[in-house]
């Protein structure tokens, strides 16, 4: 036996940091490993709540090919650059073809192991026997046989030999089913079935709500998001979810063909990314040592949540100028889509945000580059332009139907009136002047005549006024003589 004598130091893998936790939820719609999860083909289509990337991983399984896997992303940059939660994940499968492909193999008596042929096999979806018909002998997954993934996808399943099913002298049969492992924007935008109420895809964003308790304030899906028919089927959502809350979707300019900055207004204008509740971004970037490519939209969407989330849960800060990437961690390159490493200078990236597209730049660090919302410049709205001052009106609209809502078929009084007025004042009067320059709130006669009173309808009016963000900070410099031969006097002779 091996002796120690000394002293000796040992380390351990790196801990994910514990998530900032906000009230609301980013939506993060796409693909996701689901052969490596026990049950995972049931997860397809289904809202899962995680309040930390571990628990994603550990509910819908990771890969490090996030070109495929376009959900790993979020779990990836909410695990190292942005530790924040909740995510409400969607895995989507490709609809119009099979869901699955299926195919077998034989571990010939007296091997113990195979490795299957076929990538993506669904860990819950193998059955492993020995005989035939009413003699043969079904295997239990991790009692009689273990199944290992590689990096690529492919699974090795193993024999048990200790097992008391197994017969060394019998060959035995693995059947299996695939994962067909690609989507279409069809899937991401998905369908609802008015005589079943089964919802798929970005359908589903409107019973997050009802079956999670939570309200989506950002909606993302990286890989697919870059589509017209997807963008705009995600910031249609977001300016109406259940027919109440508002939210942004944060999309990505696509950086196939687009591959110069000049080109990134046509680019916009040809997706129609031009609705307030949108934040475009272009081009791609590459984290993580230059070796794997990420949508800039998972990187903007989840360093939005942390922003907000460091701020009392209050996205009254924009985005922009936030560090992305310092000293090879993070963000380490701006790229386009196929890897190829693109620079662009502050001038570069100005014009793209003039095209209301916004950006990353390398200025003493990588930062995110850009406040204004895909309303920009067609819109001059305050409220609509600016990325802050929109998601400002959506948090202040969601909260407060949440804190009404139990108010409602109350009677109809001079206390019911007066209770929200003073409650929203005093409420609102707390978040001047860090986060807004004020907020008052009244109700007008002129907007209740009686017959809608006796309707049981009953309207105030709000004003807010959240804070632009400080876009230009000018300083004009001047040679002032009178200083130079101030201080030339006091030489003496």
């Amino acid at each position: 036996m091996a002796i120690k004598h000394g002293v000796y130091v040992y380390e351990d893998d790196t801990a994910f940091a514990n998530p900032l936790i906000r009230e609301d939820a980013i939506v993060c719609i796409g693909r996701a490993p689901l052969y490596l999860k026990e049950n995972g083909e049931d997860l397809f289509n289904k809202p899962i709540l995680c309040n930390s990337a571990q628990e994603a991983m550990d509910i819908l399984g990771y890969s490090d090919d996030w070109d495929k896997w376009t959900l790993c992303q979020m779990m990836w940059v909410t695990a190292n650059l942005f530790p924040v939660g909740p995510v409400v994940y969607i895995p989507v499968r490709h609809e119009g073809i099979a869901i699955y492909t299926s195919g077998a193999t034989t571990i010939e008596s007296g091997a113990t192991s195979a490795r299957i042929t076929d990538k993506y096999a669904f860990l819950s979806g193998f059955k492993v026997k020995q005989g035939t018909g009413g003699t043969a002998v079904n295997f239990v997954l991790n009692e009689d046989y273990t199944v290992e993934y590689d990096a690529d996808g492919y699974a090795t399943v193993t024999i048990n030999t200790a097992s008391t099913k197994y017969n060394a002298s019998l060959d035995t049969v693995v059947e299996y089913t695939t994962d067909v492992a690609t989507t279409t924007d069809a899937a991401v935008i998905g369908t609802y079935n008015s005589s079943t109420g089964v919802a798929t895809g970005a359908e589903l964003i409107p019973f997050i709500y009802p079956r999670l308790s939570v309200v989506p304030s950002l909606i993302c899906a990286p890989g697919f998001s870059k589509s017209a028919t997807v963008g705009a089927a995600l910031y249609a959502k977001a300016a109406n979810i259940n027919g109440v809350f508002k939210a942004m979707a944060v999309l990505d300019i696509e950086s196939t063909t687009t591959r110069t900055y000049t080109a990134v207004r046509t680019a916009k204008e040809t997706a129609d990314f031009v609705s307030p509740f949108c934040y475009p971004v272009w081009p791609a970037v590459k984290v993580k040592g230059k070796d794997k490519v990420m949508a800039l939209s998972t990187i903007a969407t989840a360093l939005m949540a942390y922003t907000d989330a460091r701020n009392n849960g209050i996205p009254s800060r924009s985005p922009s100028n936030k560090i992305i990437g310092r000293g090879g961690a993070g963000v380490v390159a701006t790229c386009l889509e196929d890897g190829t490493e693109i620079v662009l200078t502050q001038d570069q990236a100005t014009t793209i945000n003039g095209y209301g597209v916004n950006t990353a730049i390398n200025l003493n660090g990588w930062r995110l580059f850009g406040s204004y919302t895909g309303a920009y410049p067609a819109y001059t709205d305050v409220k609509d332009i600016w990325c802050p001052t929109r998601r400002m009106f959506n948090w202040q609209g969601n909260n407060f139907i949440q804190l009404y809502f139990e108010k409602v078929d109350d009677p109809l009084n001079i206390v019911l009136i007066e209770s929200i007025i003073d409650s929203e004042n005093i409420r609102c009067a707390a978040f001047a002047p860090d986060h807004w320059a004020g907020a008052r709130m009244s109700y007008l006669a002129s907007d209740n005549p009686t017959e809608q009173l006796l309707a049981g309808k009953i309207v105030f009016r709000q004003y807010i006024a959240p804070y632009p963000p400080a876009q230009e900070i000018d300083n004009i410099l001047s040679y002032d003589v009178s200083l130079l031969t101030a201080s030339l006097e006091t030489v003496s002779a």
